[in-house]
Protein backbone atom coordinates (compact mmCIF):
# COMPACT_ATOMS: atom_id res chain seq x y z
CA UNK A 1 0.00 0.00 0.00
CA UNK A 2 3.10 2.27 -0.04
CA UNK A 3 1.65 3.56 -3.39
CA UNK A 4 -1.81 4.45 -2.07
CA UNK A 5 -1.09 6.59 1.23
CA UNK A 6 -2.57 9.21 0.20
CA UNK A 7 -6.06 9.12 -2.74
CA UNK A 8 -8.36 11.13 -3.40
CA UNK A 9 -11.15 8.94 -2.77
CA UNK A 10 -11.17 5.50 -0.47
CA UNK A 11 -14.22 3.58 -0.66
CA UNK A 12 -14.72 0.67 1.68
CA UNK A 13 -16.48 -2.21 -0.27
CA UNK A 14 -16.47 -3.66 -3.78
CA UNK A 15 -19.79 -5.08 -4.11
CA UNK A 16 -22.33 -3.69 -6.57
CA UNK A 17 -22.41 -0.01 -5.14
CA UNK A 18 -18.81 0.19 -4.30
CA UNK A 19 -17.29 -0.94 -7.44
CA UNK A 20 -19.97 1.76 -9.45
CA UNK A 21 -19.01 4.61 -7.15
CA UNK A 22 -15.35 3.76 -7.66
CA UNK A 23 -15.55 3.26 -11.07
CA UNK A 24 -17.37 6.57 -12.14
CA UNK A 25 -14.65 8.50 -9.56
CA UNK A 26 -11.80 6.88 -11.70
CA UNK A 27 -12.75 7.46 -14.82
CA UNK A 28 -13.41 10.68 -14.08
CA UNK A 29 -9.51 11.14 -12.90
CA UNK A 30 -9.90 10.76 -8.96
CA UNK A 31 -6.89 8.75 -7.24
CA UNK A 32 -9.37 5.94 -5.79
CA UNK A 33 -8.48 3.29 -3.76
CA UNK A 34 -11.06 0.44 -3.02
CA UNK A 35 -10.64 -1.85 0.07
CA UNK A 36 -12.43 -5.10 -0.63
CA UNK A 37 -12.21 -8.07 1.59
CA UNK A 38 -14.86 -9.99 -0.50
CA UNK A 39 -17.87 -9.89 2.28
CA UNK A 40 -20.42 -8.39 0.22
CA UNK A 41 -23.53 -9.28 0.64
CA UNK A 42 -23.73 -10.30 -3.27
CA UNK A 43 -21.54 -13.75 -1.99
CA UNK A 44 -24.77 -14.72 0.27
CA UNK A 45 -26.57 -15.51 -2.76
CA UNK A 46 -26.20 -19.13 -5.11
CA UNK A 47 -26.79 -17.38 -8.19
CA UNK A 48 -28.09 -13.70 -9.60
CA UNK A 49 -30.67 -14.24 -12.07
CA UNK A 50 -32.18 -10.56 -12.22
CA UNK A 51 -28.89 -8.56 -13.12
CA UNK A 52 -29.42 -7.37 -16.59
CA UNK A 53 -27.56 -8.46 -19.19
CA UNK A 54 -26.62 -11.76 -18.37
CA UNK A 55 -29.97 -13.60 -19.76
CA UNK A 56 -29.37 -16.80 -17.98
CA UNK A 57 -28.18 -15.51 -14.64
CA UNK A 58 -24.47 -15.20 -13.71
CA UNK A 59 -22.75 -16.74 -10.92
CA UNK A 60 -21.66 -14.44 -8.06
CA UNK A 61 -18.10 -15.74 -8.00
CA UNK A 62 -17.66 -14.35 -11.71
CA UNK A 63 -19.43 -11.24 -11.02
CA UNK A 64 -17.63 -10.49 -8.66
CA UNK A 65 -14.52 -10.75 -10.53
CA UNK A 66 -15.73 -8.47 -12.78
CA UNK A 67 -16.71 -5.82 -10.54
CA UNK A 68 -12.93 -6.22 -9.35
CA UNK A 69 -11.18 -6.22 -12.78
CA UNK A 70 -13.79 -3.10 -14.03
CA UNK A 71 -12.50 -1.05 -10.94
CA UNK A 72 -8.63 -1.78 -11.45
CA UNK A 73 -9.27 -1.08 -15.48
CA UNK A 74 -10.32 2.24 -14.66
CA UNK A 75 -7.42 2.66 -12.54
CA UNK A 76 -8.52 2.02 -8.83
CA UNK A 77 -6.09 0.45 -6.32
CA UNK A 78 -7.67 -2.54 -5.20
CA UNK A 79 -6.93 -3.71 -1.70
CA UNK A 80 -7.48 -7.03 0.08
CA UNK A 81 -7.90 -5.57 3.45
CA UNK A 82 -10.90 -5.09 5.96
CA UNK A 83 -11.08 -1.43 6.93
CA UNK A 84 -11.18 -1.11 10.76
CA UNK A 85 -11.48 2.47 11.11
CA UNK A 86 -12.21 5.83 9.56
CA UNK A 87 -10.97 9.34 11.67
CA UNK A 88 -10.77 12.72 10.86
CA UNK A 89 -7.88 13.63 9.59
CA UNK A 90 -5.47 16.17 11.98
CA UNK A 91 -6.83 19.54 11.91
CA UNK A 92 -10.21 18.67 10.42
CA UNK A 93 -12.88 19.69 12.34
CA UNK A 94 -15.54 18.19 10.25
CA UNK A 95 -16.35 21.47 7.85
CA UNK A 96 -15.01 23.56 5.28
CA UNK A 97 -12.97 26.16 7.89
CA UNK A 98 -11.88 23.28 9.81
CA UNK A 99 -9.05 22.23 7.03
CA UNK A 100 -6.53 24.67 6.15
CA UNK A 101 -6.01 23.70 2.32
CA UNK A 102 -9.08 22.82 0.21
CA UNK A 103 -6.65 20.05 -1.08
CA UNK A 104 -5.63 18.51 2.39
CA UNK A 105 -7.04 14.50 3.52
CA UNK A 106 -10.04 14.89 5.50
CA UNK A 107 -9.58 11.32 6.74
CA UNK A 108 -7.47 8.58 7.73
CA UNK A 109 -8.57 5.30 6.74
CA UNK A 110 -7.14 2.53 8.76
CA UNK A 111 -7.52 -1.46 7.25
CA UNK A 112 -7.12 -3.93 9.73
CA UNK A 113 -3.73 -5.60 8.39
CA UNK A 114 -1.94 -2.80 6.21
CA UNK A 115 -0.50 0.82 6.54
CA UNK A 116 -3.43 3.44 6.91
CA UNK A 117 -4.34 5.74 4.31
CA UNK A 118 -5.46 9.44 4.09
CA UNK A 119 -8.41 10.26 1.72
CA UNK A 120 -9.93 13.55 0.62
CA UNK A 121 -12.88 11.75 0.42
CA UNK A 122 -14.79 8.44 1.83
CA UNK A 123 -17.22 6.40 0.21
CA UNK A 124 -18.93 3.82 2.64
CA UNK A 125 -20.51 0.99 0.23
CA UNK A 126 -20.51 -1.99 3.39
CA UNK A 127 -23.95 -3.66 4.30
CA UNK A 128 -21.88 -4.71 7.61
CA UNK A 129 -22.19 -3.10 11.17
CA UNK A 130 -20.67 0.61 10.27
CA UNK A 131 -18.88 0.69 13.42
CA UNK A 132 -15.71 1.86 11.70
CA UNK A 133 -17.02 4.62 10.66
CA UNK A 134 -17.89 5.90 14.43
CA UNK A 135 -16.48 9.06 15.63
CA UNK A 136 -16.91 11.08 13.08
CA UNK A 137 -20.42 12.26 14.22
CA UNK A 138 -22.58 11.85 17.04
CA UNK A 139 -23.51 8.14 17.69
CA UNK A 140 -27.43 9.68 17.91
CA UNK A 141 -27.02 10.67 14.15
CA UNK A 142 -25.61 7.99 12.85
CA UNK A 143 -26.93 5.09 14.37
CA UNK A 144 -30.54 3.73 15.33
CA UNK A 145 -31.32 2.41 18.56
CA UNK A 146 -33.82 -0.60 17.90
CA UNK A 147 -35.64 -3.04 20.20
CA UNK A 148 -35.60 -6.55 19.39
CA UNK A 149 -37.78 -8.36 22.08
CA UNK A 150 -36.34 -7.53 25.21
CA UNK A 151 -32.75 -6.51 24.25
CA UNK A 152 -31.78 -3.08 22.66
CA UNK A 153 -29.44 -2.95 19.44
CA UNK A 154 -27.70 -0.26 17.81
CA UNK A 155 -27.74 -0.12 13.88
CA UNK A 156 -26.13 1.93 11.28
CA UNK A 157 -29.19 4.06 10.05
CA UNK A 158 -29.64 3.45 6.37
CA UNK A 159 -31.09 6.62 6.24
CA UNK A 160 -28.49 9.12 7.12
CA UNK A 161 -27.53 9.74 4.23
CA UNK A 162 -29.18 11.67 1.34
CA UNK A 163 -29.91 10.16 -1.74
CA UNK A 164 -26.92 11.03 -3.48
CA UNK A 165 -24.87 10.03 -0.58
CA UNK A 166 -23.69 12.86 1.21
CA UNK A 167 -23.98 13.23 4.87
CA UNK A 168 -23.75 15.82 7.49
CA UNK A 169 -19.76 14.75 7.53
CA UNK A 170 -17.99 16.63 5.36
CA UNK A 171 -16.57 14.09 2.46
CA UNK A 172 -18.12 11.40 4.00
CA UNK A 173 -20.44 9.35 1.50
CA UNK A 174 -22.82 6.40 1.96
CA UNK A 175 -23.22 4.64 -0.89
CA UNK A 176 -24.60 1.29 1.47
CA UNK A 177 -27.54 -0.04 0.32
CA UNK A 178 -31.22 1.83 2.26
CA UNK A 179 -34.46 -0.94 2.79
CA UNK A 180 -35.17 0.26 -1.15
CA UNK A 181 -31.78 -1.37 -2.61
CA UNK A 182 -31.84 -5.03 -1.85
CA UNK A 183 -31.51 -5.85 -5.14
CA UNK A 184 -27.84 -6.30 -6.85
CA UNK A 185 -29.00 -3.76 -9.83
CA UNK A 186 -30.31 -1.12 -7.75
CA UNK A 187 -27.43 -1.22 -5.58
CA UNK A 188 -25.06 -0.58 -8.19
CA UNK A 189 -27.48 2.20 -9.03
CA UNK A 190 -27.06 4.14 -5.79
CA UNK A 191 -23.20 3.60 -5.95
CA UNK A 192 -23.63 5.16 -9.27
CA UNK A 193 -25.26 8.18 -8.14
CA UNK A 194 -23.06 9.09 -5.26
CA UNK A 195 -20.08 8.63 -7.53
CA UNK A 196 -20.96 11.16 -9.93
CA UNK A 197 -21.95 13.34 -6.37
CA UNK A 198 -18.24 12.81 -5.24
CA UNK A 199 -17.16 13.66 -9.42
CA UNK A 200 -18.91 16.54 -8.85
CA UNK A 201 -18.12 17.55 -5.32
CA UNK A 202 -14.22 17.32 -6.24
CA UNK A 203 -14.77 19.38 -9.52
CA UNK A 204 -16.44 22.34 -7.25
CA UNK A 205 -13.24 21.76 -4.84
CA UNK A 206 -11.65 22.49 -8.22
CA UNK A 207 -13.14 26.06 -9.03
CA UNK A 208 -16.09 24.69 -10.41
CA UNK A 209 -19.69 25.94 -9.89
CA UNK A 210 -22.60 23.43 -9.41
CA UNK A 211 -24.11 23.85 -12.69
CA UNK A 212 -20.62 23.26 -14.34
CA UNK A 213 -19.82 20.62 -12.11
CA UNK A 214 -22.72 18.02 -13.08
CA UNK A 215 -21.53 15.94 -15.78
CA UNK A 216 -22.25 12.82 -17.59
CA UNK A 217 -20.20 9.54 -18.00
CA UNK A 218 -20.31 8.01 -21.43
CA UNK A 219 -18.52 7.27 -24.64
CA UNK A 220 -20.78 8.21 -28.19
CA UNK A 221 -20.01 7.58 -31.85
CA UNK A 222 -17.98 9.97 -33.52
CA UNK A 223 -20.42 9.84 -36.76
CA UNK A 224 -23.02 11.62 -34.30
CA UNK A 225 -21.31 15.05 -34.72
CA UNK A 226 -22.18 17.18 -37.50
CA UNK A 227 -19.42 19.51 -39.16
CA UNK A 228 -20.79 21.98 -37.29
CA UNK A 229 -20.13 20.09 -33.77
CA UNK A 230 -16.70 18.73 -34.96
CA UNK A 231 -15.17 22.12 -34.22
CA UNK A 232 -13.93 23.07 -31.03
CA UNK A 233 -15.17 26.50 -31.49
CA UNK A 234 -18.71 25.33 -31.69
CA UNK A 235 -18.27 23.88 -27.97
CA UNK A 236 -17.16 26.76 -26.24
CA UNK A 237 -20.06 28.66 -28.03
CA UNK A 238 -21.98 26.28 -26.28
CA UNK A 239 -20.60 26.19 -22.81
CA UNK A 240 -20.68 30.41 -23.03
CA UNK A 241 -24.14 30.29 -24.09
CA UNK A 242 -25.31 27.68 -20.93
CA UNK A 243 -22.90 29.19 -18.11
CA UNK A 244 -23.27 32.72 -19.14
CA UNK A 245 -25.85 34.49 -16.31
CA UNK A 246 -23.94 31.72 -13.93
CA UNK A 247 -22.22 32.40 -10.81
CA UNK A 248 -18.76 33.04 -11.93
CA UNK A 249 -17.96 35.93 -14.24
CA UNK A 250 -17.72 35.10 -17.92
CA UNK A 251 -14.40 37.16 -18.65
CA UNK A 252 -12.55 35.43 -15.33
CA UNK A 253 -9.69 33.18 -15.55
CA UNK A 254 -11.30 30.64 -13.16
CA UNK A 255 -14.32 30.94 -15.73
CA UNK A 256 -11.65 30.04 -18.87
CA UNK A 257 -9.95 26.98 -16.98
CA UNK A 258 -13.18 25.49 -16.17
CA UNK A 259 -14.36 26.09 -19.24
CA UNK A 260 -11.16 24.21 -21.10
CA UNK A 261 -11.35 21.29 -19.11
CA UNK A 262 -15.55 20.71 -19.28
CA UNK A 263 -14.88 21.35 -23.36
CA UNK A 264 -12.28 19.34 -23.61
CA UNK A 265 -14.22 16.32 -21.07
CA UNK A 266 -16.94 16.34 -23.64
CA UNK A 267 -15.26 16.15 -26.73
CA UNK A 268 -13.38 13.44 -25.60
CA UNK A 269 -16.35 11.27 -25.13
CA UNK A 270 -16.63 10.96 -28.87
CA UNK A 271 -14.61 8.07 -30.63
CA UNK A 272 -14.71 6.88 -33.94
CA UNK A 273 -15.35 3.97 -35.30
CA UNK A 274 -12.03 1.79 -35.52
CA UNK A 275 -11.67 3.10 -31.76
CA UNK A 276 -15.35 1.60 -31.56
CA UNK A 277 -14.38 -1.51 -32.57
CA UNK A 278 -11.27 -1.56 -30.58
CA UNK A 279 -12.97 -1.14 -27.57
CA UNK A 280 -16.10 -3.78 -28.38
CA UNK A 281 -13.25 -6.06 -28.83
CA UNK A 282 -11.44 -5.90 -25.59
CA UNK A 283 -14.66 -6.02 -23.69
CA UNK A 284 -15.78 -8.87 -25.69
CA UNK A 285 -12.16 -10.57 -24.51
CA UNK A 286 -13.02 -9.58 -21.00
CA UNK A 287 -16.07 -11.59 -20.58
CA UNK A 288 -13.94 -14.57 -22.13
CA UNK A 289 -11.21 -14.40 -20.03
CA UNK A 290 -13.85 -14.89 -16.90
CA UNK A 291 -15.33 -18.32 -18.59
CA UNK A 292 -14.58 -21.78 -16.94
CA UNK A 293 -14.57 -23.94 -20.23
CA UNK A 294 -14.21 -27.35 -17.67
CA UNK A 295 -17.70 -25.95 -15.81
CA UNK A 296 -19.46 -25.68 -19.56
CA UNK A 297 -17.80 -28.96 -20.66
CA UNK A 298 -19.08 -30.26 -17.31
CA UNK A 299 -22.17 -29.49 -17.73
CA UNK A 300 -23.50 -29.18 -21.34
CA UNK A 301 -21.16 -31.92 -23.19
CA UNK A 302 -17.34 -31.45 -24.81
CA UNK A 303 -19.06 -29.51 -27.58
CA UNK A 304 -21.18 -27.13 -25.59
CA UNK A 305 -18.51 -23.52 -26.08
CA UNK A 306 -18.49 -24.87 -30.28
CA UNK A 307 -21.91 -25.01 -29.90
CA UNK A 308 -22.00 -21.74 -28.80
CA UNK A 309 -20.29 -19.96 -31.10
CA UNK A 310 -20.95 -18.50 -34.73
CA UNK A 311 -20.02 -21.33 -37.32
CA UNK A 312 -18.96 -18.16 -39.37
CA UNK A 313 -16.30 -17.55 -36.46
CA UNK A 314 -14.80 -20.59 -36.20
CA UNK A 315 -14.79 -20.90 -39.70
CA UNK A 316 -12.38 -17.74 -39.77
CA UNK A 317 -10.52 -18.67 -36.96
CA UNK A 318 -9.78 -22.52 -38.56
CA UNK A 319 -8.24 -20.75 -41.53
CA UNK A 320 -6.60 -17.79 -39.99
CA UNK A 321 -8.32 -15.30 -40.76
CA UNK A 322 -6.89 -12.40 -39.17
CA UNK A 323 -9.41 -9.80 -39.99
CA UNK A 324 -10.99 -7.08 -37.70
CA UNK A 325 -9.86 -6.06 -34.00
CA UNK A 326 -7.42 -8.11 -32.31
CA UNK A 327 -8.25 -8.54 -28.70
CA UNK A 328 -4.37 -9.36 -28.34
CA UNK A 329 -3.08 -6.09 -30.24
CA UNK A 330 -2.17 -3.66 -27.08
CA UNK A 331 -4.55 -1.38 -28.68
CA UNK A 332 -7.66 -3.29 -27.58
CA UNK A 333 -7.40 -1.93 -24.38
CA UNK A 334 -9.22 0.87 -26.21
CA UNK A 335 -9.75 3.96 -23.42
CA UNK A 336 -10.89 4.40 -19.75
CA UNK A 337 -13.93 6.07 -21.07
Amino acid sequence: MSDAAERDVAVVGCGPAGCAAAVFAARDGLDVAVFDRGRSSLARCAHLENYPGFPAGVDVGTLSDLFRAQAERAGCAVVDDLVESVERAAGDDGGPAGRPEADEPRFVVTPQEGEPVTARRVVAATRYDGEYLRGLDDDEAMFAVRDHGDETHEHFDREYADRDGTTPVDGLYVASPSDADRQAITAAGRGARVGKRVVADARIDDGWWPEAAAGVDWVRREAELDDEWAERDRWVEWFDAEHADGPVDPDSDRFARVREAAVDDARSSYVGADDEAVRAAAGQRALAERLDPDAIVDAHGPDALLDAMDDGAIAAHAAGDGSGPSAGDPASDGGDR
